[in-house]
């Protein structure tokens, strides 16, 4: 099955606003259409109301629907339509009889054309109308017959521009005691809809870029302090994977201290741990390999004497290398595989505030009841400067710390006599727990002591079959991972050896 190819982060990320926008720009376009009818109809509520008014008011004084009636009604009824540019009365047939701009009246109270229009509706044809200078000919809107019977069945509304200019026309019927007797027409001259939709479109417009810019600076942002970043660390990672021979510095991402940088820096931990267990395994198998080699010459020697020898001392002398060779066998694959699997877990398990004080006499306590059932006559003390009973509280896994004492005390045991003292002491410092095991037997042979914490280490009792050479490299290990350190030297007070581990304590 071929592999879908996955885009990048940026790439959905522009994917993604460029839909959003596409939608954005459908309903700003809906928006914008729907704008100047609005404000049309709006505009043409008002009109609708002064021509209620009027219709009242020629009702209220029985105004005959005639050319000189309807002329006296609007001088005197002229604030009726104060802010409206004209206003006409027409006949049941289309003929004008009354119009605002062909009366002479006050022009606070009506803004005059600067031509006077006469038209009747029902004619399709152009009128030609002259300016008040008796000049210039001007072309009227031609409006067609179907106008009277539109207007017969409820008021409408037309828009027309005429010299640049945007007007609104409302036509309504006018009823006089329920009877119809002509129409009505109020024209305003609505430049400021025009005006209110241009600026809309522009805040649309301007919003629009200024989104546009914002996640454009956005993108880069991202491309840069965090998809290639992440992009550097998935080529990191890759090359691990393949084994690739591709030097990829990351630490240059260590500056940083956001979440990119702690990111780098958990990577290339987790890198390097998994890397040292990579080299720990291999080298693990190597050195089982090496160590088991030995054990197995000597039993193959023994078992080929066996064979041949009759005396019976020297068959017991045999059968016991045989069988010290094959404890030896058995107890370095058992500590193996057990290391194995501390090594894993130590990975998974959680740390906790602990006591490393009440943790050493529980451990020396088990101890001293195993030397009693063994008859062994060693004894433990437990010394320490605490004398106010203040705990020793520090971060760590309680079993893995009782695991570190139970190996250096075993160690210590095995390499102490009867009658021997071992003592242990417990003591801090500003900034670490100090815990140190001496026991009185032979001490270090070793110029270097750090040897002794290399596995399989070889220099060990005589009953070597009890021991694998894995515990001291066990101690080292665990308390490395606490974050504390180990050390082994000779003791400079009597003889014997000693081994010092420092903990840090809880911050």
């Amino acid at each position: 099955m071929k592999r879908k190819k996955s885009s990048s982060i940026l790439k959905k990320f522009l994917l993604f606003n460029l839909i959003v926008f596409s939608a954005l720009g459908l309903l700003t376009i809906v928006y914008l259409e729907a704008i100047q009818p609005s404000l049309v109809k709006k505009r043409s509520i008002d009109h609708n109301i002064i021509i209620n008014n009027t219709i009242d008011h020629l009702n209220r004084l029985k105004v005959e629907f005639k050319k000189d009636q309807i002329n006296k009604f609007l001088l005197s009824t002229g604030f009726l339509f104060q802010g409206l540019d004209r206003v006409q009365f027409f006949s049941l047939e289309g003929q004008l009889i009354a119009d605002t701009n062909i009366l002479d009246l006050d022009q606070r109270v009506f803004s005059r054309d600067d031509f006077i229009l006469q038209e009747n509706i029902g004619e399709d044809q152009n009128l030609d109308i002259k300016d008040l200078g008796g000049n210039e000919k001007i072309s009227n809107e031609i409006i067609s017959k179907d106008y009277i019977d539109r207007v017969a069945g409820g008021p409408f509304v037309t828009e027309k521009i005429i010299k640049k200019n945007f007007f609104v026309n409302t036509y309504s019927r006018v009823l006089i005691d329920s009877n119809l007797v002509g129409f009505i027409k109020v024209s305003e001259e609505a430049n400021d809809i025009l005006i209110a939709v241009k600026e809309r479109k522009n805040f649309i417009i301007r919003t629009v870029m200024a989104i546009a810019l914002v996640i454009l600076i956005f993108s880069l942002f991202l491309n840069k302090y965090i998809l290639k970043p992440i992009k550097f660390l998935v080529n990191f990672t890759e090359s691990i994977k393949n084994k690739s021979d591709e030097n990829i510095n990351i630490k240059n991402f260590y500056v940083r201290e956001d979440e990119v940088g702690k990111l780098t820096k958990s990577i290339d931990e987790m890198t390097k741990e998994l890397q040292k267990r990579t080299n720990r395994a291999e080298t693990f198998s190597s050195d089982l390999a090496h160590e088991i080699r030995n054990p197995l010459a000597s039993l193959k020697g023994a078992s080929e004497l066996l064979d041949k020898s009759h005396e019976k001392n020297d068959r017991e002398k045999l059968l016991r290398i045989i069988n010290h060779d094959v404890e030896r066998i058995e107890r370095l694959i058992t500590d193996y595989s057990q290391m194995l699997k501390d090594e894993a877990s130590l990975s998974r398990e959680k740390m906790d505030n602990i006591d490393l004080h009440k943790i050493v006499n529980n451990v020396v306590e088990d101890f001293k009841q195993d030397l009693v059932n063994r008859g062994r006559k060693i004894d433990i003390k437990i010394n320490t400067n605490n004398k106010n009973g203040k705990s020793f509280m520090f971060v760590g896994i309680e079993n893995r710390i009782e695991q570190v004492i139970a190996n250096l005390l075993d160690n210590a045991i095995s390499f102490s006599s009867d009658n021997k003292v071992i003592d242990i002491n417990l003591s801090e410092t500003s900034k670490s727990y100090v815990l140190i095991i001496k026991d009185q037997g032979p001490g270090f042979s070793e110029t270097s002591t750090n040897k002794i914490f290399k596995r399989f280490y070889s220099n060990r009792p005589k009953n070597f079959g009890e021991h694998s050479g894995l515990g001291l490299n066990i101690v080292k290990n665990i308390v490395e991972l606490h974050k504390g350190r180990v050390a082994a030297s000779n003791r400079i007070d009597s003889n014997g050896a000693q081994i010092e581990i420092l903990l840090p304590k809880t911050q």
